[in-house]
């Protein structure tokens, strides 16, 4: 009897740590054909229970000596049994080579609150996070979309996101295989909280995101997408 509840608890062992196992990503992003910086994220989580990830984006390079820029997240929450992101807290440490700042949120029913180190003067293109419920924070985003998938379960992502002050969407769709190889449609939107001239600038952004096999699962490899410096690549290192 004491073996096989020995046995019985290291199965349930094995299948809890496989539930949560740990992931990693590392991209470089690529602008106009150049090296601009790095994107590294790690993360856990599954369905029907928490996830946690941190992420860390920074130039390097050419464009680390012309402007230094790092960006250092954190972000936990659930998921749902169907496989819904729901957030509960996001903190940033932000360097955008004029300004540092800090600043986090906390989710309670949905609903985010903000916390802010840096001051900043309201703006009449403000919105208000009572009116952002069910959104998620940018790394949750991420993490949502750059982890590894079941094969058949890509481009499955349609996320309201709020990051404290501006309210967004992200949306994959249109899969497409080949060889093996996946291929989705994407569209970052802009949608409140942006001033008058970023929204007559651009308010949508496509691009499409890449994935191969890799242990049973399928990976992004690279996400190509057009921004306001030009087209850019975040290649999988």
């Amino acid at each position: 009897m004491r073996a096989r509840r020995w046995i019985m608890a290291g199965m349930l062992a094995a299948l809890t740590a496989g539930a949560a196992q740990a992931e990693d990503g590392r991209f470089t992003l690529v602008l106009k054909g150049i090296s601009a910086g790095t994107l590294s994220w790690s993360g856990d989580g599954a369905p029907g229970g928490a996830y946690a990830v941190r992420g860390v984006l920074k130039t390097s390079g050419l464009a680390a000596l012309l402007k230094k820029v790092r960006y250092d997240a954190t972000a936990k929450g659930s998921i749902t049994a169907k496989g819904t992101y729901v957030a509960s807290s996001y903190a940033e440490d932000a360097n955008t080579g004029k300004r540092q700042s800090k600043s986090s949120m906390t989710w309670q029913k949905g609903v985010p609150s903000v916390q802010e180190s840096s001051e900043r003067e309201p703006k009449p293109w403000d919105i208000d996070p009572a009116g952002q419920k069910g959104t998620v924070d940018p790394l949750t985003a991420m993490f949502a979309t750059l982890r590894d998938v079941a094969p058949g379960q890509e481009c499955k992502v349609n996320l309201n996101m709020f990051d404290g002050r501006r309210a967004s969407k992200l949306i994959l769709s249109g899969r497409a295989e080949k060889a093996g190889k996946v291929t989705c449609n994407g569209e970052y939107r802009r949608v409140a909280g942006f001033s008058p001239k970023d929204m007559s600038e651009k308010t949508r952004f496509p691009f499409t995101v890449s994935y191969e096999p890799a242990g049973g699962m399928m990976r992004v490899v690279e996400v190509a997408m057009d921004t306001i410096y030009g087209k850019a690549r975040l290649v999988r290192d």
